[in-house]
Order: structure tokens, then C-alpha cells, then sequence
């Protein structure tokens, strides 16, 4: 990689030009030179790569797999909304150069950097930025340009004297392990220095049984404390001397602070915890709406990538709306817009590998169907195709021999673990279709227009016998039908069906009668999407409808911002498998609970939070800012849950300090439903004549946190790590 490789860089079948691209001595960047100008640039950063695929896994590709072998094919994947790269190189060898050599370097990222132990490339990427003539030295003008570079607007004063100190040849000069010198005394944490020394009798180590007592005591450790301290001075402690004898020295401890066993997170919520034998319907349920869109409504791109960032992120419900198109092959786009289509066929291949790549639990797809007569015939025919390429996955009852399922009285998470569900409309109900051809009760449309829906209806009830029987046959266990009040749901509904409401109507329901949605999500399922007037993929408040137990609340996953936020916050529990089981009292189809009355919950009265903010670490700069600017960084922290607990504090801002700002403000919140609780922490630059920029954040459920002196781990716009990013915390919850 490092000594360059010619390979073709490709954006469509026409667009096909070779490039050299070039590993930098950094092993940070990427460069390339063109070969017909000889121009060279920067590709990419490293930093910037979220994965590699191999082979023909992005839809340009697909389209050359006639032209060229999948062995000589792979696509670099980045963060946010930055498009792929698809290469092609000259021989199989080459691209697996390529492929495992970019996985190496993006590895060592999934684990948080510390501020003592910190990576040394990361280090070295910092001295080479900063060391413009190149020379492997450091003269103090370029360290200040460094400080600049790295947030910190340090005293000069203060800055030469660090200089020096690391400037152990005398030369004027920082070089090697001076620098690192230099590095370690720019990152000392006094704060986490007083606390350590607040355990240790010496002020030099925490023995045994006094990390025990900081264990106990603070980070309320309450089983197992000897064990988890002999743990943590194994794995943390970075001299062999005093792991030998069963200490933890200063570093250690700040490196436990930073580790996964000293975050915010409770480590033990980031696997499987929960039951997941309970029926469909009492669990929230990680939900996309129009997954194949990577834009606007409108006039936005259309792509199989929309599946697949979904999936990886844990989404378990996605939506595939299918419509006529050329050569008698279903297309998927949104209907009556100017979005880009992609082939039906290439969806479900998608799926097909990468359905169950997150978690092994039920996937749901809605699949919404405008194509009639023939091509409907050829969609069904795409069906046991998906079953082919999932070994049986898809639950459907066509094709001759299959047996007829039951209709399902619950549907159990655990007896549907490695099953696709297809949502959508059928023909007649589910017994009706065993029995003989009944009576469909018309679904209403995904869209808030009513003349449009109206519409909808009418061609609904002209069309139903052009619609493929056996595409009908594969919807089991989620079928469509329309919501005409809870009385008449209760009367006439079944556990396998599934009714779609706008955020609107959610949102009338739930002031209008909270209760008696709560309890009919207590035994069935219902989908929430996005206004029609959305047409920018804006995103609602999924809080409020998860406050009324509605398990599927569809979102545009490809909108950064708060709601996404919220979304990621809960999901990122429970091994990110795309379910969380709800509380009991949302559970109970006779509960009281109405979120709008925190005094209808049963359990125990309402909880305190106090968060004391002490201090953050390394924030990045504000994205696009001028050079040399720094960050006034202040922290808010939002609490999102039912009406009466939804609040948000600040601490003050901090002047000119992106690299180690102090706060130690303690911020006090009092939750009444703490089960439904979200608790978002933003950083924020301080601007007095404009809006604040966004710096970083972090988003958990209530019921994760841990509580004692944690480490926040901050992530991007986009829910991307920015390490080593930072803020520090103490937490207390109390009854």
C-alpha cells in the first residue's frame, strides 16, 4: 500500500478512470494521482473509513460484474453521509492487499484512546501535522501551532515551560520520545489525580483493598468487588512490578477510568440481557422508514446502501415499496417522485446477506406493492428466492406442499429468531385464506394526503385480484389492516395483524386516550411514520410514541439530529440486536398507565439524578471553523421521557479551551417514569451573536447508566466515535 497501486476508480458503467493511490508514511492518508494529469491529492483519512466490503457490493458494481471478477472488487465505506469509493484493482492479490490492509488500520479504533496510555500513531499523525519543514523535529513555534491545531489555547508561559521540561537534549528542539514527554504533561488530569489520591494512603498506588473501597463506595460496586478489583489491575495496570503486586498505580487507574469498565454504559446492558421469549408486541422494535432512500423525498437517491447502514445498525424493520418498471422487473423507489430507482431482485439480495450480520433475532420487511397482474407474480416469485438465499428464513405458507401455520395467538421473539416477517397487505385474513378466499378489509395508505388515501382505497378494492395470491400467501404473521378505533380492534383484531398510523394521528390518540393505547400496543403491534410533509427526511420525536408503548417508529435513519439520537440511544443496548423489551406496566393489557399521569405507573415513586459535569477532554473543533479559532464549550444535558420529565440544564461555557475544560457544576433532575427515561448529553461551542455549534454527544436510557465517576465517550453528528473525545462525570441516583 505504501509503495502505490494503479487501480480504477468507478462511479457508473461509463465512468471508469485509473488512479494511483498511495499509503502515506503516516499510515493515516490516503493520496492519488491521476494518471492522465499527474495531479496528486488527498483521497482520505483513515479516520474516515467505516468499512471495507469485497466483491460486487454496491450497486455500480453490480452493474460491471460482467466486466470484471468480484475477487478484483471492493468498496470503501465512510462515515455520515459521504459517498462510497468502488475500486477496481488489477489482480485479486492487489485488492486483498488493499482490503485486509485498510482493515488493520481502522481497527484499533474500536477501542476509546486513553489520555495517558494514548495511541502512538495517533501521537505521530499530531507531530507530523504540526511539523511543517518536515525535518522529525519540533521547534516551540510549531508546538504552539500544534496547541493551536489540537483546541488548546494555552498560557505561552505555561507552554514553554512544558516545552523544556520534555527537552531533555537541550536542543531547542522536541524529537521521539521527547514529544511524548511533551504529550503526557499536556494531558495530565489533575481531577482524576486528586480523586486517586483521595484512596491512597501514599499518594503513589491504590492497594488492593483500597480500589476495593473506591469500587464500593463510589462506583457502587456491590458483588464480586475483590474479584473485579484483581480484574482491573490485570488488565489495566501498565507496570508488570505492580501488577505482580496487586496494585494500581495512577496510570492504571486512569486507565480503568477511560475503559469500557469505567464508562457511563453499564458494560453488562452492551450484550443480551434482556428476555427475549415475551410476544412480538412488548418489545420497541428498531424501525426505518423508506430505508432506501439516502436523501430528501423528493428528488433523493435511491440505494441499496440504505439497506445496508440500516441493518449494521441494528434496524429490524425496513421498508421496500415496489412499483412496475422496464423490461418487466419490479423497481423499488418512492412512488410519484423524481427519487432513483433500484431493481426489486437487488434488494432482496441485499437482505439476503446481510439480514442477520447484527443480531440472529426476527427482521421484519413492509413491503408496500404498486406493481399488479404479471409483475406482482414476479415479485412473489423474488420471495422464496429471499427463503433460498436464508436457508427458510422468510415465514410464508405458498408453494405446494408447505404446511398451513396457525394463526399465531402471540408471537413469541424466540420462536421467530432467525425469520424474515413480511409486512404488508393480504388478501383476506389470515384464517380466512386457510379456510377459503374471504373478504380483504382495505388498509389505509402511508401518507397523510386524505383525497390521496381515499384514492388509495378505491384502486385498492379495483385491483385486489390483480395482486399475486402467492406474494399475498407470504404475508403470516404482520398483515396490514386499518385502524378504526381500540373498541373495534379489540373486537375484531388479531395479534398478526398490524396497524400504520401517521405521527398526527399517533399523536391525537395518545392526548385523546393514553391509556387505552397503552394497553392496545400491550397486545398489538402498530407503526408510526413520518408526516407526507416531511419531504426533507426530517425526523419526529420518537420519545412520545415510545411513551405510548408503539413498537415500530419508523424513522429516516439517514437524518443525523436529536430524533436519531434517541433512536441510537436505545438501541445500543441489549447487544444493538434492534429490540428492547418495555416495562412491565406497558406490558399488562389491564394497566392503568397513561404517560400523560406519571401517578398511573405502578411501582416506586420518582428518582433523583445528579450529574456532576467535572471536566472534558480533547473536543474536537467545530467542523469547517477558521484556523486557529478554539472552542467555548459548554455541556447540556437533556432528559427525554414522558411529558413531566422532559427538561434540560446547562453548565456555563468555558473560554478558549477545547482541550481540558473544568465545569465541576452539578446538575440535579427528578424522573417520575425513569423506565421511559433517555438521558442525552451535548456539547455545544458558545457563540453570543450566533447560533451554538455542535461539538459532540452522547445518548443513553436511563436504565444503563452507570453510577460513580465515569468517562463519557462523545460521538459525532452522524453517531460516529471521535476519540479520544471525552467528558467526565459523577453520577447519583437515589429514590
Amino acid at each position: 500500500m505504501q509503495q502505490g497501486t494503479l487501480m480504477r476508480k468507478v462511479k457508473s458503467k461509463s465512468w471508469k478512470k485509473q488512479r494511483y493511490f498511495k499509503l502515506q508514511d503516516d499510515c493515516m492518508t490516503i493520496w492519488y494521482q491521476s494518471k492522465r494529469t499527474g495531479k496528486t491529492e488527498s483521497a482520505f483519512s483513515i479516520s474516515d473509513v467505516e468499512t471495507v466490503r469485497e466483491g460486487h457490493q454496491s450497486e455500480v458494481l453490480q452493474s460491471l460484474a460482467e466486466e470484471f471478477p468480484p475477487e478484483r472488487c471492493f468498496t470503501i465505506v465512510f462515515y455520515g453521509r459521504r459517498g462510497n469509493l468502488d475500486l477496481i484493482a488489477g489482480s485479486a492479490e492487489e485488492a486483498q492487499c488493499w482490503v485486509q490492509g485498510l482493515r488493520q488500520l481502522i481497527e484499533p479504533r474500536s477501542f476509546p484512546l486513553t489520555s495517558v496510555l494514548v495511541s502512538r500513531t495517533w501521537i505521530r499523525d499530531w507531530f507530523q501535522k504540526a511539523d511543517k519543514n518536515k525535518d522529525g523535529r519540533m521547534n516551540f513555534k510549531e508546538v504552539q501551532r500544534l496547541l493551536k491545531m489540537m483546541n488548546v489555547d494555552m498560557n505561552e508561559d505555561h507552554a514553554l515551560r512544558l516545552f523544556q521540561a520534555a527537552d531533555k537534549s537541550e536542543s531547542g528542539t522536541l524529537e521521539g520520545e521527547e514529544f511524548v514527554l511533551f504529550y503526557k504533561a499536556l494531558t495530565e488530569r489533575e481531577e482524576v489525580l486528586s480523586l486517586f489520591q483521595d484512596f491512597s494512603e501514599d499518594g503513589k498506588k491504590l492497594t488492593l483493598l483500597e480500589l476495593v473501597d473506591f469500587l464500593r463506595q463510589e462506583q457502587l460496586e456491590e458483588e464480586g468487588t475483590e474479584e473485579l478489583a484483581m480484574e482491573l489491575i490485570d488488565k489495566y495496570e501498565p507496570s508488570e512490578t505492580a501488577r505482580a503486586r496487586h496494585v494500581l498505580s495512577a496510570d492504571g487507574f486512569l486507565m480503568y477510568l477511560c475503559s469500557p469498565e469505567g464508562s457511563i454504559f453499564n458494560p453488562r446492558h452492551q450484550t443480551l440481557w434482556q428476555d427475549m421469549t415475551q410476544p412480538l408486541c412488548h418489545y420497541f422494535i428498531s424501525s426505518s422508514h423508506n430505508t432506501y432512500l439516502i436523501e430528501d423525498q423528493i428528488r433523493g437517491q435511491s440505494s441499496i446502501e440504505g439497506y445496508i447502514r440500516a441493518l449494521k445498525r441494528g434496524c429490524r424493520c425496513l421498508e421496500v415499496d415496489c412499483w412496475d418498471g422496464p423490461n418487466g422487473e419490479p423497481i423499488v423507489y418512492h412512488g410519484h417522485t423524481f427519487t432513483s430507482k433500484i431493481p426489486f431482485r437487488e434488494v432482496v439480495s441485499t437482505l439476503g446477506k446481510y439480514a442477520f450480520q447484527v443480531g440472529h433475532w426476527v427482521a421484519l420487511r413492509g413491503v408496500g406493492v404498486e406493481a399488479h397482474g404479471d409483475l406482482g407474480d414476479l415479485m412473489s416469485q423474488s420471495c422464496p428466492q429471499l427463503c433460498r438465499l436464508l436457508g427458510g428464513s422468510a415465514e410464508s405458507h405458498g408453494g405446494e406442499g408447505s404446511p398451513a401455520p396457525q394463526v399465531p395467538t402471540s408471537l413469541s421473539l424466540q420462536e421467530l429468531k432467525h425469520k424474515i416477517l413480511l409486512k404488508g397487505k393480504k388478501i383476506g385474513r389470515l384464517e380466512d385464506t386457510l379456510d377459503g378466499p374471504g373478504d380483504e378489509v382495505p388498509d389505509v395508505s402511508d401518507d397523510d394526503n386524505g383525497a390521496e388515501a381515499e384514492e388509495e382505497r378505491r384502486r385498492m378494492k379495483k385491483d385486489k385480484e390483480s395482486l399475486a395470491q402467492a406474494l399475498s400467501d407470504c404475508v403470516v404473521y404482520c398483515k396490514n389492516v386499518s385502524f378504526r378505533g381500540f373498541q373495534e380492534a379489540r373486537s375484531h383484531s388479531r395479534p398478526s395483524e398490524i396497524s400504520s398510523l401517521s405521527e398526527a394521528k399517533a399523536r391525537k390518540l395518545i392526548r385523546d386516550a393514553g391509556n387505552e393505547f397503552v394497553r392496545h400496543n400491550a397486545w398489538q403491534l402498530t407503526r408510526i411514520y413520518p408526516s407526507g410533509m416531511r419531504t426533507d427526511s426530517s425526523n419526529y420525536s420518537p420519545q412520545e410514541m415510545w411513551n405510548a408503548g408503539c413498537q415500530i417508529v419508523a424513522l429516516n435513519f439517514q437524518t443525523a439530529g436529536t430524533e436519531m439520537d434517541l433512536c441510537d440511544g436505545l438501541f445500543s443496548q441489549n447487544g444493538r440486536c434492534g429490540y428492547v423489551l418495555k416495562p412491565p406496566f406497558m406490558r399488562d393489557e389491564e394497566t392503568l398507565f397513561n404517560p400523560s399521569d406519571p401517578s398511573t405507573r405502578q411501582g416506586p415513586g420518582p428518582v433523583t439524578l445528579a450529574i456532576q459535569v467535572i471536566s472534558g477532554q480533547q473536543l474536537p473543533k467545530v467542523a469547517n471553523s477558521k484556523d486557529g479559532a478554539i472552542i467555548d464549550p459548554f455541556v447540556r444535558v437533556e432528559i427525554h421521557g414522558v411529558p413531566a420529565d422532559q427538561a434540560h440544564q446547562e453548565t456555563k461555557y468555558i473560554e478558549n479551551n477545547g482541550f481540558n475544560p473544568r465545569w465541576d457544576e452539578t446538575l440535579r433532575f427528578q424522573l417520575h417514569v425513569p423506565e421511559l427515561a433517555l438521558v442525552r448529553f451535548v456539547v455545544e461551542d458558545y457563540d453570543k451573536t450566533s447560533r451554538n455549534d455542535f461539538v459532540g454527544q452522547f445518548t443513553l436510557a436511563f436504565a444503563n447508566i452507570k453510577p460513580g465517576y465515569r468517562h463519557i465517550h462523545l460521538l459525532s453528528k452522524d453517531g460516529t466515535s471521535i476519540p479520544p473525545s471525552s467528558l467526565f462525570v459523577h453520577i447519583r441516583i437515589t429514590e
